[in-house]
């Protein structure tokens, strides 16, 4: 029988699935093996640390462990670059790995060095996996045998990973499902573009594909689109652009699985906690790591064509959302403001994506400083 690797999946497609495995393990707390050709790392994210495991890990480390930290979160603790970073970690003493990468009143206490392939590709999986960007890496011998049972991945197929499925769209299912106020509405999933994750076409109405069509690229926010959160308008755009469709000549509205700015649903709300202490959207996301905003559009412009969409109208308040769709080849024919209701709680996030991030939202020429949020 052939080798496994090369029989059941080929050499691309096996790093591909390598990749996701790794994924799963951080997502569930577990340490991978990153691997290149100067050598390999274990690595370890924040989320993944305690007190039994750094016991573990503390022989095996011999004082070579490291802190890995996002050029967002570096900035914060004092250090301005804008590029990730580490810092040598002698001992692995929890209390000062947990201020340096996550509380408010860390402040750098060593020289932050630049990192290594191996380092750069276990924070991306970091982000991948949807997890704190803050990862403990340990320099190692592949073939030793505390590494014997982690799963392995290279840096080749980590730093792959992301452009690949950016182009991986396959559809998976469609159906006709009724809205209120879009009874005729077709809803068309597509798995991809962001790893394993579905996206949603709602197709409302008959829209003319060879005319310029209506569309809105918008990013899932469980907490506005579902519960109706007071904290953004994301559950007013997403309602007012199905109905808007469906009284003037039908469109396309991707629902993006990008919660909260491509930080995912657990970042969110511990962002939310920060807004709560007085951080603006931006900066709550800066303390945890993040950039202003993680997500990328180019796959949405993909959909769209797989769809037959060649020219469209865009509704959304935010310039790099145009910007993504003409750098995919698609004709902006036009685009319009799509705003939702103001409230007490949104005022300053909306404020806040006007002032910091260029976002059309004249609405708000006396809106006060800018403070608050969640995304669009």
């Amino acid at each position: 029988m052939k080798d496994r690797k090369s029989s059941l999946v080929g050499g691309a497609a096996f790093g591909h699935i390598q990749v996701e495995r790794a994924i799963a393990e951080v997502r569930s707390g577990r340490p991978v093996l990153v691997t290149s050709p100067q050598g390999a790392l274990i690595a370890a994210t924040f989320e993944a640390l305690d007190e039994a495991f750094m016991a573990e890990l503390t022989p095996v480390a011999q004082g070579r462990a490291r802190l890995v930290l996002a050029a967002p979160r570096l900035r914060r603790l004092g250090v301005e670059r804008q590029t990730a970073g580490l810092i040598a970690l002698p001992t692995l003493d929890f209390a000062r790995i947990a201020a340096l990468s996550v509380e408010l009143d860390g402040r750098i206490d060593a020289p932050v060095a630049s990192l290594t392939q191996g380092d750069e590709a276990a924070l991306e999986l970091a982000r991948l996996a949807l997890v704190l960007p803050a990862v403990v890496t340990v320099p190692v011998d592949a073939d030793a045998s505390e590494t014997a049972g982690l799963l392995r991945v290279s840096v080749e197929e980590i730093s792959q990973y992301r452009s690949q499925e950016q182009h991986a769209l396959k559809l998976i299912s469609r159906a006709p499902v009724p809205l209120e106020g879009a009874p005729d509405s077709e809803f068309v999933i597509v798995r991809g573009g962001e790893g394993l994750r579905d996206q949603v076409a709602v197709i409302v109405g008959k829209p003319d594909f060879s005319a310029p069509v209506t569309v809105r690229l918008h990013s899932a926010c469980l907490t506005g689109d579902l519960f109706g959160s007071l904290k953004c308008d994301c559950g007013d755009q997403l309602r007012h652009t199905a109905k808007f469709m469906a009284e003037n000549g039908g469109g396309v509205l991707l629902y993006l699985d990008q919660e909260g700015r491509g930080n995912g649903i657990s970042n969110k709300i511990r962002a939310y906690r920060l807004q709560a202490q007085g951080f603006d959207t931006y900066d709550a996301d800066e303390v945890l790591g993040f950039d202003h905003d993680q997500r990328g559009f180019a796959f949405a412009g993909l959909m769209l064509k797989q769809l037959g969409v060649t020219a469209v109208r865009v509704m959304t308040n935010n310039p790099v959302k145009i910007a993504a769709l003409e750098d995919a080849g698609l004709d902006v024919a036009g685009n319009q403001r799509i705003i939702g209701r103001l409230t007490d709680q949104n005022v300053r996030y909306l404020a806040s994506k006007r002032d910091r991030a260029g976002h059309f939202i004249d609405v708000l020429d006396k809106a006060p400083p800018a403070h608050g949020g969640a995304k669009d």
